[in-house]
């Protein structure tokens, strides 16, 4: 029988928290070893528009970054 590793959950867009931004939506990038995800210091005016950057090549590489600073700190 195999052990299974749990995974990361995927990044995802939700919308802000925040009242001072309501009615905005943020990225957000679970990161292992932390209880609350990254959030990407960007807020868009759809939920649309932020899986649109999410899935775009900028997007893509600021994940990365994010995970790669989160594995050396």
């Amino acid at each position: 029988m195999r052990n299974k590793q749990p995974k990361l959950a995927p990044p995802y867009a939700a919308e802000t928290k925040d009242t001072r931004l309501a009615g905005t939506f943020e990225v957000l990038v679970p990161v292992e070893g932390r209880n609350k995800p990254h959030k990407v210091p960007l807020q868009f005016s759809s939920l649309k528009e932020a899986e649109a950057w999410l899935h775009s090549s900028e997007g893509k590489d600021m994940v990365q970054d994010i995970l790669a600073e989160a594995r050396k700190g």
